[in-house]
């Protein structure tokens, strides 16, 4: 037992909460270990959120010039990778300058759990390290899922992580998922000069919003020439991604390209880690058990972020770090109740935050919902942007927002101000009442509280 390293914390993987906990606690005077397979930052950096929204904005530009200029335009696939590589490798480097600045012993390779609260670390180098700590945190994330679709995975699809590494545009472009990540790279890749081609198994696109806001969606695709198959499953891929692929469909129909793009879920990473002989339970799917403080089945064994069935978004990640930073302190902050807002950065862009009237309905919460399309915004005007609309959800029997919808240019900043309104349990009044500067596109928000209807009998 002496070669094993004891440490007070030892967190298993660097995503957003974890590595944000680690810092804080090794700069306290802590001692921390942090294990971690080679993704410096966490995959939010290096595969997700930071390259793929990269990728988006290289290709807008990339619209903006065709827009400008179709006869000359020509897509630089290779100057979007390596703008895509800078910004991921900046970053990276500052993580590492915050790593190295905590003083916390990082611990690059495979850990996997021997006993509980105690890791075996197959080190990148060579090599063994056995760590135990007094409190250990499960941070290892999700991993696109491949569905048993035959033929899938032998044809060697893409996913996210390799479609943004690519530094050639894909021709012709089958993507299999219609949710966020889908949609997202569809329209980036259209854009990059790409053929694409969504396929949706469920009648609608982006499925979690009403059905308005998907058709929506569709309608700005179909627009800008992107083929969106709706209520159609792949039943079997022939060919190779990045020559030829064929996939055939429950309508017995068929979609052919150069490439394939798989983009249908995410799979939680923890078969590999020996959580049984830590003590700690997962669910059906893989996720692990937490209670409302993060705490896991095994006695000062904590779980942080995806892993965790926490909502699959980096600000969800570290809030999740502010409730075990509260627990750590004897605090009472946990995951209850948590108003977590989400974008999706495609054009119009998607903000969203609380209930949509499809949540209502499925509650039995009785509600007032008003709409606003973004043709009646001035700014939205003045920037050429009118596709979409606002839509707030108002309790019929109060006057409190429990919920907004946009779909439109600045979706996401907008639906910070209501955020804040929501936390603050403003009425709807208060932000309808409120002075917001011309021409904003959050003025329309004055617009749309206006068309509120009175409150219920």
């Amino acid at each position: 037992m002496s070669d094993i390293e004891h440490f007070e914390y030892v967190f298993l993987g660097g995503g957003k909460g974890g590595k944000t906990l680690a810092i804080e606690l090794a700069t306290a005077g802590k001692s921390v270990a942090l294990i971690e397979k080679g993704m410096i930052g966490g995959s939010c950096i290096n595969v997700a959120c930071i390259p793929s929204k990269t990728l988006i904005q290289s290709a807008r530009t990339a619209h903006a010039a065709k827009s400008a200029a179709p006869a000359s335009f020509k897509p630089d696939m290779r100057a979007a990778y390596d703008r895509i590589r800078t910004v991921v490798s900046e970053m990276v480097d500052i993580n590492m300058k915050s790593f190295i600045a905590s003083g916390f012993d990082l611990i690059l390779g495979t850990g996997r759990f021997t006993a509980p609260r105690t890791i075996t670390v197959e080190l990148n180098d060579g090599g063994t390290r056995t760590v135990e700590g007094t409190h250990v945190f499960i941070n290892t994330g999700t991993r696109a899922s491949i569905p048993g679709i035959p033929g899938l995975r032998a044809s060697e699809p893409l996913t996210h992580v390799e479609a943004l590494e690519t530094t050639e545009t894909p021709e012709e472009l089958i993507v299999i998922g219609g949710g966020y990540i889908g949609l997202e790279m569809a329209q980036a890749f259209h854009r990059l000069g790409s053929k694409v081609t969504v396929l949706q198994e469920t009648p609608h696109v982006a499925n979690r919003e009403d059905v308005d806001v998907s058709e929506a969606i569709e309608t700005a695709f179909r627009e800008d020439g992107i083929t969106i198959r709706t209520g159609v499953k792949a039943v079997e891929v022939q060919g190779r991604s990045g020559s030829y692929v064929s996939v055939s469909l429950s309508d017995e129909t068929n979609v052919t390209g150069t490439h394939i793009l798989v983009a249908a879920g995410r799979t939680p990473l923890t078969s590999d880690l020996g959580l049984d002989l830590a003590g700690v339970n997962v669910d059906e799917r893989g996720i692990i058990e937490v209670d409302e403080r993060l705490a896991t089945s095994a006695a000062n064994t904590w779980a942080i972020g995806e892993v965790a069935g926490t909502p699959m978004f980096t600000h969800a990640s570290y809030d999740d770090y502010r409730v075990l930073k509260s627990q750590l302190s004897g605090g009472g902050r946990t995951t209850r109740d948590r108003l977590i807002p989400y974008a999706m950065f495609i054009e119009p862009e998607l903000g969203r935050i609380g209930l949509n009237e499809k949540d209502a309905r499925e509650r039995g919460i009785a509600v007032r919902v008003a709409k606003l399309p973004m043709t009646a915004v001035p700014r939205a005007r003045t920037n050429g942007a009118m596709r979409g609309f606002m839509k707030v959800v108002v309790d019929a029997h109060s006057d409190q927002i429990l919920g907004f919808t946009m779909l439109g240019t600045n979706a996401g900043e907008v639906v910070t101000a209501v955020q804040m309104a929501m936390i603050a349990r403003l009425p709807y009044t208060a932000v309808r009442d409120s002075i917001i500067a011309h021409p904003l596109i959050s003025e329309g928000l004055n617009l749309l509280l206006l068309k509120v209807p009175g409150k219920a009998a």
